[in-house]
């Protein structure tokens, strides 16, 4: 099994998402931000992830992205297997004589060294990441409260500055009175 850096972006930028959604979606540019990470990037693994199902997207304003499971129903194998493509047997970069090679002489190695890292990564998971990074000492900042009303406005309108008789809207046509044809 090889881990590269999309897996290793992946894994980080979920932990950030699990950090930072409280009860509305995180924007990726956001994630991006703080991760220093590119946001065409993030599109591209956060695609992944939400085919994989481990993660929900909400368009629009006020949208981004959310995790579609709890923190400690989604483990860090499953993360790097859907931005990685591969399954846990994969010999990159071999031609079939040469993985058939590999595989008899030193198989049952590389068989088991997968299997142990494939069980240590599903045995992690992102309540644990969180967990470790809230050990840390990383602050998670707040975001703004949406404002709870709109101010009531007064009953009475303000008296605009205006000249004598020539209105400067035409809702301030309604004050004059009505001119009669003749």
């Amino acid at each position: 099994m090889r881990i590269t850096t999309r897996g290793q972006l992946a894994v980080s930028a979920m932990t950030d998402l699990a950090l930072h959604q409280k009860l509305r979606p995180v924007a990726l540019s956001t994630i991006s931000a703080r991760q220093g990470t590119s946001l065409s990037y993030l599109e591209q693994l956060f695609s992944a992830l939400r085919r994989a199902g481990l993660v929900d997207s909400t368009r629009g304003p006020g949208g981004g992205y959310t995790l579609a499971r709890n923190l400690d129903q989604i483990s860090v194998a499953e993360i790097i297997l859907a931005v990685e493509n591969l399954k846990a047997d994969d010999l990159p970069h071999l031609e079939a004589g040469q993985a058939a090679q590999v595989k008899s002489m030193t198989g049952e190695l590389w068989t088991s060294f997968n299997m142990r890292v494939m069980e240590y990564l599903q045995s992690v998971t992102l309540r644990d990441l969180v967990a470790q990074q809230r050990a840390k000492g990383v602050v998670v900042e707040e975001p703004a409260p949406a404002p709870a009303s709109r101010p009531k406005l007064s009953a009475k309108p303000k008296p605009l500055m205006a000249r004598v008789g020539v209105p400067n809207s035409v809702f301030a046509l309604g004050a004059f009175p009505v001119l009669q044809r003749r």
